[in-house]
């Protein structure tokens, strides 16, 4: 069944999601709806004239920091040093960028004005974060996602430059390595993130997992000192 949502901003169980992994729908995209969700192994995902839809597939795709799988060529673009990479220089620059991007075979984004503001407002909180790839000064790739404990929720990248997200997602991955993070969820499985290195985990192993990485306390410091 799928659950109706109403002011309360609790979820049901990620276990009673649909096989496609639907939930619940309704609801809004408040930061504390959103903390609970993300903390409860769920995320909002739905089209511009949908009502909110909120999501738990199972199998989910994750990538252990430190584990991206490259290619001779990308391992040679990172060592060029073509792209200079930052993070949380222009959040809102790279969320729009994303909400731009088209996506294979469906017109419109995903990412609504309402949701927008939604992730901004979790990024002036500390919970969400970019990676930027810059080129001559211009940004021409990047991603964003949410941190709580030691996992990170990956929401969406864009590159206007061949191989810059790839290059960004490289520079998160180490970060986060380098910080003990246990996993970055991919949410919905795909070709590309299974290029990159994804593994798909069944529902109740990601939330063994989720539950021990959420056992840490959400550190903003180590955003802000890179």
């Amino acid at each position: 069944m799928i659950f109706d949502l109403d002011s309360d901003i609790t979820f049901p169980p990620a276990v009673y999601a649909e096989a496609d992994g639907l939930l619940a729908i309704g609801g809004d995209l408040s930061v504390e709806r959103l903390l609970n969700a993300y903390s409860s192994g769920i995320f909002p995902w739905f089209n511009q004239k949908d009502p909110i839809l909120w999501w738990s597939p199972n199998p989910r795709p994750i990538i252990i920091p430190g584990k991206m799988r490259m290619t001779k060529s990308l391992a040679k673009l990172i060592k060029s040093n073509v792209f200079s990479l930052s993070i949380d220089k222009s959040f809102e620059a790279v969320i729009e960028a994303c909400a731009k991007t088209l996506r294979e075979g469906k017109a419109g984004t995903w990412i609504t004005t309402e949701m927008k503001n939604a992730y901004v407002s979790l990024h002036k909180m500390g919970f969400c974060h970019s990676v930027e790839a810059w080129k001559d000064g211009k940004l021409v790739g990047g991603l964003y996602g949410v941190a709580l404990g030691k996992a990170f929720f990956g929401e969406s990248m864009f590159h206007s430059e061949s191989n810059a997200s790839k290059v960004a997602f490289y520079h998160l991955s180490e970060f986060l390595a380098i910080n003990d993070f246990h996993f970055i969820d991919g949410q919905v499985s795909n070709p590309h993130l299974i290029s990159l290195g994804a593994i798909e985990i069944d529902r109740e192993d990601f939330l063994r997992r989720l539950q021990k990485a959420l056992k840490f306390t959400t550190d903003n410091k180590i955003w802000k000192d890179n």
